[in-house]
């Protein structure tokens, strides 16, 4: 099959199209024909080895000391199964899915477990759409539902509100309840508004270090806020929380936790079958929409990586490992 092989670390030109076996299942596992896949911010890092200060050493040991662990990169993907395990009970040959994977969704095929967070593609939603759903939406429900517990009429802040995570986070906080405002540049404005933030932030025309209203919960989705910025925007008793940290996040929250009466939070979310089922049932009632950056062939995925890499997309950036003619038969 053909896949997306990086054997190091480097440039987006180190990405490059290769045939590699497909992969055998056995047990539970049920095998996917990719039809789509997003490249993501962790996609770019372990490609390019680029993981923020004082990370870099873990997130290093963790992609592979002296060459890349995982040659095929890519987590979401949707597709059809087109293999079963003798275990499998969830899955049915033909059934159209999407999910979350441990690495090799930028391929034609990945195998993972039916107990892993995989689920039924909700009719009415594109394979583009589902693939460009789990990597943004499961992290936005983790911060925003379960580490900032947003509740009704809170205020609450969402930085870097048009990438991967922060359309999400801007559409889960104001279905929890919360009046939103949401930073973006100017050409988002529209975009943003239409996903539910009450009020907008340009970051191109104000100064976010002089914003004066605050905020009960902050969620900086991109690392567009400094912590100093962000703890002064929190309101006392209220909770900050940056999906990205670093050195000064951490100092900072070691400070907010001994001299503030602010909760600064760091936290890593995680991908639960569970929470992907919850979110395909707002994918089909309507109640949550992806948004897509931009969309490649297998053979521009260094195009792709470098789309991500230049942290100006707006939603996801999607790869199409299968064909598009061969996606449209078997949809």
């Amino acid at each position: 099959m053909k896949a997306a092989v990086h054997t190091r670390y480097g440039n987006a030109d180190v990405v490059t199209v290769s045939d590699v076996p497909r992969p055998e299942i056995s047990g539970n596992q049920i095998l996917v024909q990719v039809y789509s896949s997003a490249v993501t911010t962790a996609d770019w890092r372990f490609r390019a080895s680029d993981f923020p200060g004082i990370m870099w050493l873990p997130g290093r040991l963790m992609a592979g000391a002296f060459r890349p662990r995982k040659p095929v990169l890519g987590s979401t993907f949707a597709g059809r199964v087109v293999s079963v395990g003798p275990d499998v009970k969830r899955f049915r040959l033909g059934d159209p899915v999407f999910g979350v994977s441990d690495w090799g969704a930028h391929a034609e095929y990945v195998a993972l477990s039916e107990d892993g967070p995989v689920v039924a593609k909700p009719e009415g939603i594109t394979y583009d759409e589902a693939a460009a759903t789990p990597f943004g939406a499961l992290a936005a429900l983790g911060f925003v539902r379960d580490f900032l517990e947003v509740l009704p009429g809170q205020k609450v802040l969402v930085a870097g509100a048009s990438g991967g995570v922060g359309i999400f986070a801007v559409q889960i906080a104001k279905q929890l309840g919360a009046e939103v405002t949401a930073i973006t540049s100017t050409g988002n404005i529209e975009l943003v508004t239409s996903l539910g933030a009450d009020h907008v932030i340009d970051y191109r025309k104000q100064d976010l270090a002089r914003i004066a209203e605050r905020f009960d919960r902050v969620i900086d989705t991109a690392s567009t806020l400094k912590p100093r910025v962000a703890l002064r925007l929190t309101k006392p008793g209220g909770r900050f929380a940056p999906v990205e940290f670093d050195l000064p996040e951490m100092l900072a929250a070691l400070g907010s936790k001994l001299f503030s009466k602010k909760s600064l939070l760091l936290r890593i979310s995680s991908d639960k079958r569970v929470d992907l089922e919850h979110i395909a049932e707002r994918l089909a009632d309507g109640s949550l929409r992806p948004v897509i950056d931009s969309t490649y062939p297998l053979g521009a995925v260094a195009d792709a990586h470098r789309k991500v890499e230049s942290r100006h997309k707006t939603g996801a950036v999607i790869l199409n490992p299968t064909p598009a003619a061969t996606a449209a038969i078997a949809a």
